[in-house]
């Protein structure tokens, strides 16, 4: 795991200096590599690549990068791993190749020499993002794992193609000025994170999960501009070609088949994540993911899995207790973090520095600071995230099974249960349930903004509205600029459940889970990996049946039944909690004074996304008690953050004292 940044010269760029900027945009992402700095440059072609590298395999200088091929045709600047480069580097070396080092990079480039780019892409099983030149033919590839696990920023300057692994390295190009995207904020502030298929900065995009974007420096000049760059990506897979194929060819087979199946895939891949020439450890929620990974581990280990989780001092958001019960149940060796308000504001104005783009899901706060106590004791740390996305764990993917048989209803009835739910919203509101004696999970089910959200439901049209329906945010109050619909294709899928995970695993997977994972454990020089995000394990699940996921109205079915074989069920059976936060609390209590300060700058912003008067007023109600915003506040208060980080006036740039190597064709 790494940092990477590389600059690709227009030829008609008037100083090739320029490509010594290369040096401060790699001291832009220290924290991504700390164990290593190194470049590359080539004046003649105009490009240049830097590393920043964290060692996990192949500590040597052997594993030094950027890297070039055997053959000298490519070099590669390389952030992630391939899980799977020793069944390629035996099959290479079968073949008549020879390694000096045993680096997954190394492998890699022998691959793509020996099968073509596109081709070795479909053989590597890992997570990955990378700048790769062709010295003979004067090209720039860039490509970006399946599920798009590692991140990779392009941004077209009048002068240069810039790309890096955070947008802290593009903006210390001195070629790129930062202006912001005032739809991609509108969307943040709805949502609480800047889709994939957009950036904050104009002139900046992603690479989407799965492509490639190969340009010369004559194609970079005819096609000025980061949208007529990004009509020259290509897919090398995608997710759509998936599903369509899944609903072709479904997997067959009982419940205890595909059960195993589905273990000995995971198995497979937890395995090749337990590959590495440092300590590794596990984050550890109790819950059915994180759990299900872990139990593989051990089960795979001869000495106990350092695990780690977060301890909140909070009635009903501590799921402390839950881990440790796993932890003593498999035998792992456990530590816990006891996050107390004091240390989630000690940590908040970190975050905008940390996260680049504005980002609001509060989860950032417990996975920032888990990774950091992780990183005390270890150097990789496997993660049970993409469970929910694969498998159904959504309170959206259980709804979707029973409305979509309640659609089947006449349109009448349907509106009468809405209106009845409306009624009770309304009740809600007026606090008439206060008095009664009901339980927290009765009361949070008739919490008025739950009883709306189904009324909707219930009154959609037809499936396609109710899918729409499901997958809306709800606009933020706070906005005076609105979010832009989105241009999101989809493939034609015949169930409602296929068409949410899709919108799940395309959008809020990309944009926000992997997002918060990637940025808070490279904040603290860990790498994180995902074993249920194998694409092997993605495409199995697409295949299954909808009840294997979905079945008694409880989602992860399938991953329920393969974690019974190793923790008994009722140490992980109760409802999904996650990494939840106690933020609306904390905003009235040790966070307050924050708040109303940051408050108090949104009237310094001119952009015109944020009314500062429902602003005032919101804010004003959640003190006095009358209702918690805190959904509609802490989206504001994270971008109002980034905003002022973002805005603030830096030290004029110099000129970087680095060993940058300077090398010809």
């Amino acid at each position: 795991m790494c940092g990477i940044a590389g600059i690709l010269l227009a030829p008609d760029a008037a100083n090739t200096n320029a490509l010594r900027a290369i040096g401060p945009m790699m001291t832009a992402l220290r924290h991504r590599g700390p164990d290593g700095e190194a470049f590359w440059m080539n004046r003649e072609a105009g490009i240049a690549f830097g590393h920043r590298r964290l060692a996990i395999v192949d500590l040597s200088e052997a594993g030094r990068q950027p890297m070039h091929s055997a053959s000298g045709r490519y070099v590669i600047t390389f952030n992630g791993e391939i899980y799977n480069f020793r069944d390629l580097r035996r099959e290479l070396e079968g073949a008549g190749h020879h390694f000096r080092g045993t680096s997954d990079t190394e492998v890699m480039l022998c691959a793509i020499e020996s099968w073509g780019l596109e081709a070795a892409l479909e053989r590597f099983a890992g997570m990955f993002a990378f700048g790769l030149w062709d010295l003979k033919n004067r090209i720039l590839h860039l490509a970006r794992d399946r599920m798009g696990k590692k991140p990779l920023y392009v941004a077209s300057t009048p002068e240069a193609l810039v790309f890096a692994s955070e947008l802290k390295a593009i903006t210390c190009f001195p070629g790129f000025t930062p202006e912001l995207d005032v739809d991609a904020a509108a969307t943040m502030l709805s949502k609480g994170w800047v889709p994939d298929d957009r950036c904050i900065w104009q002139g900046v995009f992603k690479l989407p999960p799965g492509s490639v974007l190969s340009v010369t420096a004559a194609d970079f000049a005819n096609a000025r501009g980061a949208g007529s760059l990004a009509h020259r990506i290509r897919r090398w897979w995608s997710l759509a070609d998936v599903a369509c194929k899944a609903q072709r060819d479904p997997i067959a087979g009982s419940d205890e088949d595909l059960t195993t199946e589905l273990d000995s895939l995971l198995r497979l891949a937890v395995k090749e994540r337990m590959v590495a020439d440092v300590p590794l450890g596990a984050f550890l929620s109790g819950g059915i993911d994180s759990s299900t990974v872990v139990a593989l581990m051990q089960a795979q280990s001869p000495t106990p899995v350092r695990t780690f989780t977060i301890a909140f001092g909070e009635s009903g958001f501590d799921e402390a207790p839950h881990a440790a019960a796993v932890a003593r149940h498999l035998g792992t060796d456990h530590t816990e973090l006891h996050l107390s308000p004091a240390a989630a504001l000690e940590v908040i104005p970190e975050l905008p520095r940390i996260w680049d783009e504005p980002f609001a899901d509060e989860s950032q706060i417990p996975t920032l600071l888990v990774s950091r106590l992780a990183r005390r004791h270890v150097t990789v740390a496997l993660s049970g995230d993409g469970g929910d996305e694969c498998f159904a764990g959504y309170s959206r993917h259980f709804l979707a099974t029973r409305l979509r048989r309640q659609h089947e209803l006449p349109s009448s009835f349907r509106r009468m249960l809405a209106a009845g739910a409306g009624l009770l919203a309304h009740a809600s509101q007026k606090d008439i349930f206060g008095s009664l004696p009901l339980s927290a999970t009765m009361r949070h089910g008739l919490r008025g903004d739950r009883l709306n959200r189904l009324a909707r439901l219930f009154a959609a049209a037809n499936e396609d509205q109710l899918l729409q329906r499901l997958t809306e945010s709800s606009t933020n109050k706070l906005l005076h600029h609105k979010p832009p619909a989105s241009n999101a294709s989809a493939p034609q899928l015949d169930d409602l459940l296929s068409r949410l995970l899709f919108d799940d695993m395309t959008g809020y997977l990309p944009g926000d889970i992997l997002v918060k994972l990637d940025r808070a454990t490279m904040a603290n020089s860990l790498e994180g990996r995902c074993p249920i995000l194998d694409h092997r394990v993605v495409e199995f699940a697409w295949r299954l049946p909808t009840d294997a996921k979905v079945r008694s109205g409880r989602g992860k079915w399938i991953l329920r039944q393969l974690l019974d074989r190793y923790v008994p069920r009722g140490l992980v059976d109760r409802p999904k909690q996650g990494f939840d936060v106690p933020v609306g609390a904390w905003l009235k209590g040790p966070l307050r004074d924050w708040a109303t300060d940051i408050i108090a700058t949104t009237r310094l912003s001119g952009d015109g996304v944020i009314d500062h008067a429902k602003v005032d007023a919101c804010w004003r109600d959640h003190l006095h008690g009358n209702q918690d915003h805190f959904r509609d506040l802490w989206p504001l208060l994270m971008f109002q953050a980034w905003h002022n980080e973002a805005m603030r006036p830096s030290a004029p740039a110099t000129r970087p004292s680095y060993d940058i190597e300077l090398t010809g064709d």
